[in-house]
């Protein structure tokens, strides 16, 4: 079994004070008349807890009143939060998956399975290379579904119709469903065009799969002939890449079920530069030529984007031990996460999350990499607290959805020509 993770993050609720006699569940408060005189008493549960639909009544802020009466009459001031608890909300941040099930299972237990006051953030990346890509996207889905405004499900490069005809999710579907495979796969295709691209915690935590974005200029041409009267017009030589803005990523079509990869083809390049740019040590931006798609970005960048934005952290994953296996200006992915952008105005930091990955590798010698999630707790959920943990073991046997001895190693040799022009 996994390891406890390095840094403990339960979170439990305030103790009630049993040795204290004037402290208990119900208390009688005071009703007041309209002289000075006290009336009939009646009890009153404590703590107070906010209403759970966040919606206050008359009758809640009655009961307000009498029990801030009755504790500020009984108890001393260090007792208030036994009155009126502080909600110890935190986020859980997690990275790439792949379908490890029973990593994402231990993981959900460590810390802490979504609740009223546990939100999650998902990076992307569910699917693909892991074996149970399917349970691993259903089982999340419904958490998505039950709490719809405490998980969030961000979209990775691997929610896509190519990367899953390469790297096996398609060929899982179609094996776990037989004849109704292609119907079940088009449907996840579906769900994957409808993910967001990225998240922003507590206005100062950025969050996307890949990392920063391009700004795309827009030009009207001269009125054209024909049905297309607002052709937009990209010339990369005349625009020079310089970051985006939220403005201009929230007009950014993202039901692609590829993005477009070809600045020269298309003008809608930030859902692409979103789920594929990587950070880099090389000041400025540049096209990402390894992998084809996306921007390399350097520590000027994170610096000019965190200060711009009032933000503290640029959170993105996407790289796991084969990757930075061939970047050897970064560190490598042994632990979960690297810092690899330390600037004036915070950090750029890469976030994995599947251990012991790939599931299936061609060499003997395996990579052993730990995965590791962050919390971000109040107030301002701006300090990373990392939680690293170990590959659950053994995993039950299977075979691979997808030729892993042939396959290519990292999506850096992906051809992305073969996407052909999107639209």
């Amino acid at each position: 079994m996994p390891n406890k993770k390095e840094s403990d993050t339960t979170v439990s609720s305030l103790p009630s004070d049993e040795s204290n006699p004037t402290i208990s569940s119900t208390i009688a408060s005071t009703e007041y008349s309209k002289g000075n005189k006290p009336l009939s008493s009646a009890p009153v549960q404590i703590p107070i807890s906010y209403p759970e639909d966040g919606m206050l009544t008359v009758e809640w802020i009655q009961d307000l009143t009498l029990t801030f009466d009755w504790s500020s009459r009984n108890l001393p001031p260090s007792e208030f939060p036994s009155v009126f608890p502080v909600e110890d909300s935190r986020v859980v941040v997690v990275g790439d998956v792949h379908g490890q099930l029973h990593d994402v299972l231990f993981l959900l237990r460590d810390a802490g399975f979504p609740s009223k006051n546990c939100f999650f953030v998902f990076n992307g990346d569910y699917v693909d290379r892991g074996a149970w890509g399917l349970e691993t996207f259903l089982l999340l889905l419904a958490w998505k579904v039950f709490l719809p405004h405490r998980v969030y499900l961000l979209r990775g490069n691997h929610e896509s119709k190519y990367c899953t005809s390469v790297y096996g999710f398609e060929k899982e579907v179609m094996a776990k469903y037989g004849d109704k495979g292609k119907h079940a796969y088009r449907k996840c295709l579906g769900c994957f065009e409808g993910l967001p691209l990225a998240s922003l915690i507590g206005k100062h935590v950025f969050t996307a799969h890949g990392g920063l974005f391009r700004s795309v200029s827009h030009a009207p041409s001269k009125k054209p002939k024909g049905k297309k009267k607002n052709k937009v017009v990209f010339n990369p030589e005349t625009n020079p890449l310089s970051l985006g803005s939220f403005h201009e990523l929230a007009k950014a079509r993202r039901s692609v079920l590829d993005p477009p990869w070809n600045p020269q083809l298309s003008s809608n390049l930030i859902p692409g530069d979103l789920l594929w740019s990587d950070p880099s040590m090389k000041l400025g931006l540049s096209e990402n030529t390894e992998r084809g798609i996306g921007l390399l970005w350097g520590p000027d960048s994170t610096e000019e984007f965190l200060k711009k934005f009032s933000l503290k952290l640029i959170i993105r994953s996407h790289e796991g031990p084969d990757a930075r296996q061939k970047r050897p200006d970064l560190a490598g992915m042994d632990n979960g996460y690297t810092i690899d952008h330390d600037v004036e105005s915070g950090m750029c930091i890469t976030l994995f999350s599947a251990p012991d990955y790939p599931q299936f590798q061609a060499t003997e010698e395996r990579f052993r990499n730990k995965g590791a999630y962050i919390v971000l707790k109040p107030p301002k959920f701006d300090i990373p607290d990392f939680n690293v943990f170990e590959a659950v073991t053994p995993r039950p046997d299977v075979n691979p959805f997808y030729d892993f001895k042939n396959a290519i190693d990292s999506d850096e040799e992906l051809e992305m020509a073969s996407m052909g022009p999107s639209t």
